[in-house]
């Protein structure tokens, strides 16, 4: 019998231990295998095993890849090169650091991303070449808000949402651009060029990944539900739209265009071809009226002469 109980008391001990240096994850529900390590709670992600620090937000790459792990692939005038994710959740290749592979594959198709993870090219076949990961350095965040009792003011919403940014995803204000507010519209600017971005500060395609998943009420945070009021009042929101701008502009050709876009492109050549045409028949027929008009004077001349 003491062997048993040694055996025992020996299980007891490990489990007591194990307890004490385990942790759970604040800024991210999607890990596995925490512990706690010089008391910084260490992690795996999901899917991939990659070690996460909890400290900071876990890049978008790694969440997507844990986020696919248990679901499967669904589809979810702004700057010149500015575009949209219209592909949704993917599969993504990441890095050891959990940034975004620049080539993205899934089977035979192939297509390259930035730094957000966001297709930039027409889709290929295996032998596309990707010869970097283009940074994103422009995100644009439109939300529109639901009907209220109580009106917002665009100043009250600019603290808003600046304090959000920087307390609850850690993001520096100055990559912070502006907040602006058109009702029913709230529109945010983050802004990061490569030369700005130190190995220190957060990504901004993570805080937008981050705060479009709590603004659609799927948040990443460990039981830490965004609640957002205002004047004592719920901001409710009906739709959210994330934008890119690239520090190369992207590489789409027309067959990836949309078909109402290419319809506005069709319309507008439409109506420039109908202007030119009207302004020459204009002038042909101006032309005539002169012509017409200096044969009359002649004939008059002639006939005071006579």
């Amino acid at each position: 019998m003491k062997p048993l109980w040694g055996a025992a008391l020996l299980l007891l001990l490990c489990a007591a231990a194990c307890a004490q240096n385990s942790c759970v994850c604040q800024k991210n529900k999607r890990v596995t295998n925490c512990q706690l390590v010089n008391g910084v709670c260490q992690c795996q992600s999901v899917g991939s095993g990659v070690p996460v620090d909890c400290s900071t937000l876990t890049s978008k790459c790694l969440l997507m890849k844990a986020e696919m792990r248990g679901s499967k692939s669904g589809r979810r005038e702004k700057p010149k090169d500015a575009f949209e994710d219209t592909d949704g959740l993917y599969d993504p290749e990441c890095e050891n650091t959990g940034v975004f592979k620049a080539k993205q594959c899934n089977g035979t198709t192939c297509w390259c991303v930035n730094t957000a993870g966001v297709r930039r090219t027409d889709k290929h076949d295996a032998d596309l070449k990707c010869n970097q990961l283009v940074r994103t350095m422009w995100i644009i965040i439109e939300i529109k808000h639901g009907e209220r009792n109580t009106p917002l003011h665009s100043d009250v919403l600019d603290r808003f949402f600046k304090q959000l940014i920087t307390s609850r995803y850690m993001l520096d204000g100055r990559y912070i651009s502006s907040v602006l507010y058109e009702e029913p519209l709230i529109t945010i600017d983050l802004k990061q060029n490569s030369s700005e971005k130190s190995s220190r500060d957060v990504d901004i395609a993570d805080v937008a990944y981050y705060l479009e998943k709590d603004l659609k009420g799927d948040s990443i945070f460990h039981e830490n539900i965004l609640n957002m009021t205002i004047d004592n009042e719920r901001l409710l929101f009906e739709k959210v739209a994330v934008y890119y701008v690239d520090e190369i502009p992207p590489e789409f050709s027309m067959k990836s265009l949309t078909p109402g876009l290419i319809a506005v492109i069709v319309i507008v050549v439409i109506a420039i071809v109908a202007g030119i045409v009207v302004l020459v028949l204009t002038r042909r027929r101006k032309g005539k009226y002169v012509k017409a008009e200096v044969k009359e004077m002649n004939e008059m001349h002639r006939g005071l002469n006579a």
